[in-house]
């Protein structure tokens, strides 16, 4: 879509608008008056009193026309980021008017356009307001719909209840293990497969280093660790004397709170052996996940993965035996070759397994992922809108509850990622990254570290090598990044 600005240059928020309401569409800045069709003007003029953002979209031979505007009053000059703030939505507003005008419907979050939705309720809470204010905020001034409002404020609920337990010296910790068997159509992960896994024992050569200086760092500076998270790619990758002396290592040079949280993604079915889960229950772990995406032959096949249904169900069986513990099992809907007959199948099934939590992802294709660059056909809006309906309902009937979401770009319909969880089974890693309640130490390749100084609502980022050569051959970045970490918290102190 052709994008015309006036008066601002809102670009990064006129842009996340512009990917909610036209998921097809990407932004172009023609030399060109505008004029034609599938184009907008935005501008944002001051008045004496007002300030106003007028939007002018044409779209296939229609023009549509909508002003928001807001009192000058609340654009002080003496408070640059406030008056931002409320630049950015008196023009989103603007537009998304316009837009729904043209498209004749409202997407599931309404006006909300960032990944964690669930901060605005908490946030309100917080600050005094009621549930029922903080819902009806979410309804009247951002449009969400009334099952998106009930999704956010149950998670802000069990936000507000897992902050409450934290004590200030926790920190989380994420360790990446990016490997696969093979790479899955939708990934955009940074991981390797094939040939590359060779990297493999140098690799941990080098995680273990940085595992044993980043656990002095945090006995030194007082810090103990909530939970633990080994994810990936599919750290179940590694071979069961590989992955037992992971767990060893962390044990021994991190100082773990009571009852810490434990979890390895365990993941693809056809790297899960009675060997590893012995390894990771004896090593520590006590939630893994065991992840089908799908339970069709058809679907799996056509996300690129080698093994059945029925491998699904027999390492979910071997999990429930060896007794890791807590299992999750993740579910796609919009993958390719799907249909809502076959979403409400897996759902059914994956229910009736039992785990104790569910997590139901939105298709979401990044660049990076091959469903994307072949252009793919997948399942359109309103059929994922029906999966995601019945996989609502069907899971509330079931007797679990959402604890946490987050929404990414590129989504299908503009949906959500829901993790569900029996009661008293929430992932607290889960909630504790997506709601940023305190800090993440990650190791590894590909990760990234954030840094949370809830008090004062500083937040900061490291990132990590990316790929795991580079990671081995670079050990002066990952020395820098933590150098970083023990002077954010250091400075926290002093504060």
């Amino acid at each position: 879509m052709n994008l015309y600005f006036t008066g601002h240059g809102e670009k990064y928020a006129v842009e996340q608008t512009l990917l909610t309401l036209f998921p097809q569409e990407r932004p172009v800045y023609p030399h060109t008056p505008p004029g034609g069709d599938n184009e907008l003007e935005l501008s944002f003029t001051r008045g004496t009193q007002w300030a106003t953002a007028r939007a002018v979209l044409r779209r296939d031979g229609q023009t549509y026309v909508r002003q928001c505007r807001a009192p000058l009053a609340d654009l002080p000059e003496d408070d640059p980021v406030a008056a931002t703030r409320l630049t950015r939505r008196t023009l989103q507003r603007a537009f998304y008017r316009a837009a729904v005008d043209c498209l004749g419907t409202e997407p599931p979050w309404g006006m909300l356009s960032g990944v964690r939705p669930v901060k605005l309720p908490t946030r309100a809470m917080e600050a005094g307001a009621t549930p029922r204010q903080a819902e009806r905020m979410l309804g009247d001034q951002y449009r969400v719909s009334p099952l998106r409002r009930k999704l956010a404020m149950a998670c802000a609920q069990a936000s507000l209840a897992v902050k409450r337990d934290l004590k200030p010296q926790e920190v989380s910790l994420y360790v990446g293990i990016p490997f696969c068997p093979t790479r899955c159509a939708y990934c955009s992960f940074i991981s390797a497969s094939g040939s590359a896994n060779r990297l493999i024992p140098a690799y941990l050569e080098a995680l273990f280093q940085e595992i044993d200086a980043a656990g002095a760092a945090l006995r030194q500076g007082g810090k103990t660790v909530r939970t633990v998270y080994i994810g990936g790619g599919t750290p179940t990758t590694l071979e069961a004397p590989q992955l037992a002396a992971l767990l060893d290592r962390l044990h021994t040079a991190f100082s773990l709170a009571p009852g810490t949280e434990f979890t390895v993604e365990a993941g693809r079915p056809d790297t899960i052996t009675r060997e590893k889960l012995s390894a990771l229950r004896d090593g520590g772990a006590n939630r893994i996940s065991v992840n089908p995406q799908t339970m069709s032959d058809q679907v799996l096949a056509a996300i690129g993965r080698s093994h059945r249904a029925q491998d699904i169900r027999a390492a979910y069986a071997l999990a429930r035996e060896v007794d890791v513990g807590a299992i999750n099992m993740d579910l796609i809907a919009g993958l390719p070759a799907d249909t809502l007959a076959g979403f409400q199948a897996t759902v059914q099934e994956v229910i009736a397994l039992a785990p104790e939590n569910i997590t139901v992802h939105t298709l979401a294709l990044k660049r990076g992922a091959r469903l994307r660059q072949e252009d793919t056909p997948l399942p359109d809006g309103q059929t994922v809108a029906a999966m995601l309906d019945f996989a609502w309902a069907a899971l509330d009937r079931a007797g679990y509850v959402p604890y946490y979401l987050y929404r990414q770009k590129y989504m299908s319909g503009s949906f959500e990622n829901v993790g569900w969880c029996i009661s008293g089974a929430e992932g607290l890693y889960n909630i504790y990254i997506m709601e940023e309640l305190h800090s993440i130490l990650s190791l590894g390749a590909g990760g990234s570290t954030k840094m949370v100084d809830a008090a004062r609502g500083r937040i900061e980022r490291v990132f990590h090598a990316k790929y795991p050569h580079e990671y081995i051959t670079r050990p002066e970045k990952i020395q820098e990044n933590l150098e970083t970490f023990r002077r954010f918290h250091e400075q926290m102190l002093q504060k």
